[in-house]
């Protein structure tokens, strides 16, 4: 799959823009705060429906403008696709995929995908549990659509929940609803528990193998996921997920209502990552968390090809700069085989190592 056209108008810093990229390799240099990252943030948001940067589609509208556009020709599955979304401040969002309206970012997901990888990727391992939901969170929307609508639900009730125990001293009756909203939170919570086990068991395989070998065999990684205490098998079928999750929550209750706060779910589930047995985040060594962030990356990216068919579109946002030489030439050597977007501040031995086009990026137009 590729971008082959993008088209913005009065995105961030982008008045308006058109360009053609190759299929391979497209490094896209400049000054820092020129643009570079605001136009790899669009060919996200095309894909999926959201920013990784932004909380609120206003945030992406030019200053002064009433509303932000943006345009991507796909060529995916031996089709060519027009992604077009529109952004408002006063209203909602229009999104079309060749020209039919789409309901939901699921649609977008259905077109193409992408993996996003920033500096800030580089301390996933360091980072808190949410960091790391986020993750499989990402992937796991663009893969599977029910994913992305149970994640959509099960927060849409998490917040209800919250805001019932937040309110119900003074207001007891909330209470009566709560079960309705713990079964829902359960169904919900089963589904995520389901596919997120999947996910990391692919994510163990393929990183491992990145790891080891971008440490010369000496290191092995070992991704394991984590949740709730009573579930005994995240691979088990949903009726069995269901159940032991609907048990931990009746008894959880007391607690819950005592403190006032959702103490637990598949909103607090987390990835363990241990290279040679021990625990990264507690016992690694700054390099060695590095080496397994990236491999991680990488092996979000042989995920999506093992279940689509097709590599996703892999966007590098100045993340080659953060790295020592050696780590370098490892990301270099594994991300043939689809489209690359890499963004750098100098146009330098890119080009010549990967062919391709090269965007000389500045104040929000490309020279």
């Amino acid at each position: 799959m590729q971008v082959e056209r993008l088209e913005l108008e009065n995105f961030r810093n982008y008045g308006c823009l058109a360009a053609d990229f190759d299929a391979r390799c497209n490094v896209i240099f400049g000054e820092n705060a020129q643009g570079k990252t605001n136009l790899l943030e669009s060919l996200v948001y095309l894909s999926c429906g959201k920013s990784p940067r932004a909380r609120t589609d206003r945030q992406m509208i030019g200053f002064d403008a009433p509303s932000a556009r943006m345009t991507g020709r796909i060529f995916a599955r031996t089709r060519e696709f027009s992604v077009q979304v529109d952004l408002f401040r006063g209203r909602r969002r229009k999104m079309t995929v060749n020209q039919v309206p789409a309901k939901s970012s699921e649609a977008l997901s259905e077109v193409y995908q992408t993996v996003f990888f920033c500096p800030e990727d580089l301390f996933l391992i360091r980072e808190g549990a949410a960091a790391r939901r986020k993750f499989m969170d990402t992937a796991l929307c663009q893969l599977r659509p029910r994913y992305a609508a149970a994640l959509c639900e099960y927060n849409r009730v998490y917040e209800h929940k919250t805001r019932i125990l937040r309110d119900c001293e003074e207001r007891p009756d909330l209470l009566e609803t709560l079960p309705e909203f713990n079964e829902r939170l359960v169904r919900f919570g089963a589904v995520l528990i389901h596919y997120r086990q999947q996910f990391a068991l692919r994510l163990n395989e393929y990183a491992a193998l990145h790891h080891r070998e971008c440490s010369g065999g000496r290191e092995m990684l070992e991704i394991q996921y984590q949740t709730v205490s009573s579930v005994l098998d995240p691979a088990a079928d949903l009726p069995v997920l269901t159940e032991q999750l609907r048990e931990h929550m009746e008894s959880h209750q007391a607690a819950e209502r005592a403190s006032r706060l959702c103490l637990s779910g598949p909103h607090k589930d987390d990835l363990l990552v241990r290279i040679n047995g021990r625990e990264a985040k507690q016992y690694a060594s700054q390099g060695q968390t590095r080496t397994a962030a990236l491999a991680m990356k990488l092996a979000e990216r042989e995920i999506y090809k093992n279940v689509v068919g097709e590599y996703p579109v892999l966007l590098l946002d100045d993340v080659l700069s953060e790295l020592d030489p050696r780590r370098q030439e490892f990301v270099l050597n594994r991300i043939g085989g689809g489209q690359v977007f890499i963004t750098c501040c100098e146009d330098d031995r890119l080009p010549k190592l990967l062919g391709g086009k090269v965007f000389h990026v500045a104040g929000g137009a490309i020279l």
